[in-house]
């Protein structure tokens, strides 16, 4: 299966891929369990998060790009609310 794959990335850069069209998504301190039914690709604004699927480990802060691929079960913990802008089917 697919990896997470994660990018450091200024703001300025993204807004050029267009993610001011994106939807915002964000979410307090948490735990949960989640599938992505499509690939999705996410700009965060803020927040630290932890995600973990099988043996891989993602630590996900402000200024990254991340990329989850579609069908990945994984386990979220929001240490610090995040705030993001996400779409699906885009590639990195």
């Amino acid at each position: 299966m697919s990896r997470i794959i994660i990018k450091p990335m200024l703001l300025e850069e993204a807004i050029k891929l267009g993610i001011d069209k994106w939807s915002i998504w964000e979410c307090e301190s948490s735990t949960f369990d989640w599938e992505y039914p499509e690939q999705e690709t996410a700009f965060v604004f803020e927040g630290d998060v932890i995600v973990t699927s099988g043996d891989e480990v993602a630590h996900i802060k402000e200024n990254m790009l991340v990329s989850f691929p579609k069908g990945m079960k994984c386990t979220w913990e929001v240490r610090k609310a995040i705030r993001k802008a996400y779409t699906f089917n885009y590639e990195i």
